[in-house]
């Protein structure tokens, strides 16, 4: 039996359908071409804060109890979500508190602070961030909120799999990026409950690809100091996700910086729309070949548009 239903993900898109924003599916004749498939591009770097992050947080926040906000709410993050569970808070008007590492992207960690939320700086690793966390939530009683090791942030994850084949059912396949898993065991689990021979793929960096190896040994297995440009995929799959993503998904391909980063490009030049290294991932995955896709319909969930302009990794100058 599923820690999430897709009932809990129609619940989910109905408590937060009115404050998101419906992101676009965008196409590419010439994406197409590249990769053989014919593409279909939801777009949740369009989404509010810049991330599909935006809908876990929002779902969380708005399924408290009274009692449950009225200390507010907490969490460890890379930025993405730190900035979504801000936004979130403002919304219900109770404070958000974000631990992140101290070498996180500037730009998202103005994003949290723009929103109205708290940074704590930690160690950049993971243990630092779950102990710092958990230290300020013991000292203040605020309201864990984690980054996908969450039912409540699974089913709101999983609303962009609800919408997007809602607006596309004839999808033959559909791929997210993979950090922790709330979006790949979110999507799965809508995508499998409403069309059982539907395809379920993920991209996942290859310097932190413990949710590769863990899929292809069954056994959840972490990797020690996970490192990509991908800054959004560094987290290991969670207890929560892992099972789901064990469950209903048919396969995880490892790609490249390079390949991040030609996937990045492509989608400027192609989709006129700025795409994160972490958004970038699932895109990469198919544009590389890396998964079975030739001649299907297949979905391309691009997760996030956050980019720290000034160090665009595919835009550097020229070596002399």
């Amino acid at each position: 039996m599923s820690d999430v239903t897709l009932q809990q993900v129609r619940e989910a898109l109905e408590r937060i359908r009115e404050r998101i924003q419906p992101t676009p599916v965008l196409r590419s004749d010439r994406l197409d071409q590249i990769t053989g498939a014919r593409l279909f591009f939801k777009c949740e770097n369009l989404q509010k804060t810049g991330s599909f992050k935006a809908r876990g947080a929002l779902n969380t926040v708005f399924s408290l109890s009274e009692d449950q906000a009225s200390r507010g709410v907490a969490t460890h993050s890379s930025g993405n979500h730190g900035a979504a569970l801000a936004w979130a808070a403002g919304m219900r008007g109770i404070p958000a508190t974000a631990v992140m590492p101290s070498n996180a992207n500037p730009v998202k960690v103005a994003a949290v602070k723009g929103y109205g939320g708290t940074v704590i700086f930690c160690e950049p690793n993971h243990k630092a961030r779950e102990e710092t966390a958990a230290r300020f939530i013991s000292e203040t009683g605020a309201h864990m909120v984690h980054p996908y090791n969450d039912v409540r942030i699974v089913a709101g994850q999983g609303t962009v799999a609800l919408e997007f084949l809602r607006e596309m059912p004839d999808l033959d396949a559909i791929v997210t990026p993979v950090g922790g898993g709330g979006l790949l065991a979110g999507t799965a689990i809508v995508a499998k409950g409403l069309k059982p021979a539907i395809k379920v793929y993920a991209g996942e960096p290859e310097g932190a690809a413990d949710a590769s190896q863990s899929f292809n040994s069954g056994v959840r297995t972490p990797v020690s100091n996970p490192r990509s440009i991908a800054d959004g995929l560094l987290a290991f799959v969670g207890d929560i996700t892992f099972p789901e993503i064990m469950e209903h998904v048919d396969a995880i391909a490892t790609v490249s910086e390079d390949e991040i980063e030609r996937a990045m490009k492509l989608l400027f030049e192609e989709l006129r729309v700025p795409v994160e290294p972490s958004g970038a991932v699932s895109f990469a995955a198919v544009a590389g070949g890396k998964l079975d896709v030739k001649d299907r319909n297949v979905g391309i969930i691009i997760s996030g548009g956050n980019i720290d302009l000034e160090s665009n990794p595919w835009a550097r100058p020229p070596a002399k």
